[in-house]
């Protein structure tokens, strides 16, 4: 049987080949939860020895520039992607992904949260099964907010944030006040700075799909970023995402950190983190317009259509996505290690309720609304992007101009200038105008 070259991608998990058996290759994201899973590959192989599973892992950025190369040119690569709540309704639609509407009873895709399983379907067709779902939320330094004097609202204010991160910022011990994505990327970057834009009452568009980027909310939303994070953040943060945060809030260089809900058994692990027991968590914070700034994403498994291997993959997405997969995390590494946000049981275990930020993040969750994410009305669904197929090459321009501003390369305003012209002329081009 001929294995699949790995053109140069990190690949986990090269199980010896079986006779008889299947090899399947399964395309994922270099987050902790997923590395955690290759770990985790002996149970699999037992249950199902003649599944053998390559994996492809690949940093976030490259991971949607390779799957969403494979897919729409038909590479047939992979036989499992990593995708999310973007890709999946406009790939489904597309007839590029196997429906996921017969899994089996013990599955129980009924137990799927309703705001995972609504993101993850098309026309009420599961196309993608959530590894992990997330909102985002604040973690911060409890010892740090003490010493400075502060509390942390449950429900905190841009301009709280931003007065306690200058406040817990000591450029003498590498103490930086607030760690934030500035890397370029629709899903890095560019992610974080929508979901804070709505909250200033921005939007990418307007009802009849004109550009946003010249209005006072968008300006406003730069200026304060830009401001905040200069007196407060880190050295170089126009090139820092997830991973790059999180390595920094581990390593105690940071006060506060709004990011992915999904971090917070990062942060609060002790054989990984330096301030394990000095955690605390709060929701996204808001600017006094009825919107906060937390997104809604999941990490899901779904199969291109088109593999010769439908059968083998589905039976992998089953067992990764399932209660049983849960069991087996929270036996071998207990129940704060588990992937959460994905399943409505998980959050009805008492085990897992005594997690300290179980609570926050299933807050967090079920308060970000893709259906009506800013204060203008606007014509797209998604809280962090717009569901549409032009979004991502779109966003991925208009990052790259933010992130040369946070790197002090341009203006903001100059930024968006670029970024509205970018924005409308992609958009006439598809139609939309």
């Amino acid at each position: 049987m001929t294995i699949r070259a790995l053109m140069g991608a990190c690949a986990f998990g090269a199980f010896a080949a079986v006779a008889g058996a299947e090899t399947i290759t399964v395309a994922t994201v270099n987050n902790g939860d997923m590395i955690r899973m290759q770990g985790m590959m002996d149970a699999f192989n037992a249950k199902y020895p003649d599944i053998q599973v390559e994996w492809v892992t690949l940093e976030e950025n490259v991971l949607r520039q390779r799957v969403t190369t494979d897919i729409s040119t038909k590479g047939g690569a992979f036989d499992v992607m990593t995708i999310g709540m973007y890709e999946t309704p406009i790939w489904g639609a597309n007839g590029w992904l196997v429906p996921l509407n017969d899994l089996s009873a013990d599955y129980d895709a009924g137990d799927i949260l309703p705001a995972m399983a609504g993101g993850l379907s098309h026309d009420g067709t599961l196309y993608a099964a959530p590894f992990y779902g997330e909102s985002s939320m604040i973690m911060y330094r409890t010892d740090l907010m003490e010493k400075a004097g502060l509390e942390m609202p449950e429900a905190p204010t841009w301009t709280f944030i931003r007065e306690a991160a200058a406040a817990m910022t000591d450029r003498a011990n590498d103490i930086n006040g607030i760690c934030l994505r500035g890397k370029a990327g629709w899903g890095e970057g560019g992610a974080f700075i929508t979901a804070m834009s709505n909250s200033f009452g921005a939007r990418w568009f307007d009802m009849d799909w004109n550009a946003q980027f010249d209005t006072q909310p968008w300006k406003d939303t730069l200026e304060f970023f830009v401001g905040m994070m200069s007196e407060s953040g880190p050295a170089g943060y126009a090139t820092n995402g997830f991973n790059e945060n999180l390595s920094l809030f581990q390593q105690g260089k940071c006060g506060m950190w709004i990011d992915a809900t999904v971090a917070a058994s990062f942060v609060t692990n002790p054989n990984d983190s330096t301030v394990a027991d000095k955690v605390g968590f709060a929701l996204a914070p808001d600017n006094g317009l009825g919107k906060r700034s937390n997104w809604l994403w999941a990490w899901a498994l779904a199969i291109p259509a088109g593999t010769q291997k439908e059968a083998a993959a589905k039976t992998f997405i089953e067992w990764a996505t399932s209660k049983e997969y849960i069991e087996l995390v929270a036996e071998k590494e207990g129940w704060a290690n588990v992937p959460p946000g994905a399943r409505t049981s998980l959050y009805e275990n008492p085990n897992y309720m005594e997690v300290p930020f179980a609570k926050m993040t299933l807050d967090s969750i079920l308060s970000a609304d893709p259906n009506n994410s800013t204060v203008e009305p606007s014509p797209y669904v998604g809280v962090q992007f717009a569901a549409i197929p032009e979004f991502a090459g779109i966003a991925s321009e208009v990052s790259q101009e933010f992130s040369a501003v946070y790197a002090g390369q341009q203006t903001v305003d100059e930024a968006l200038a670029k970024a509205q012209a970018i924005t409308n002329d992609a958009m006439e081009a598809a139609g939309y105008r």
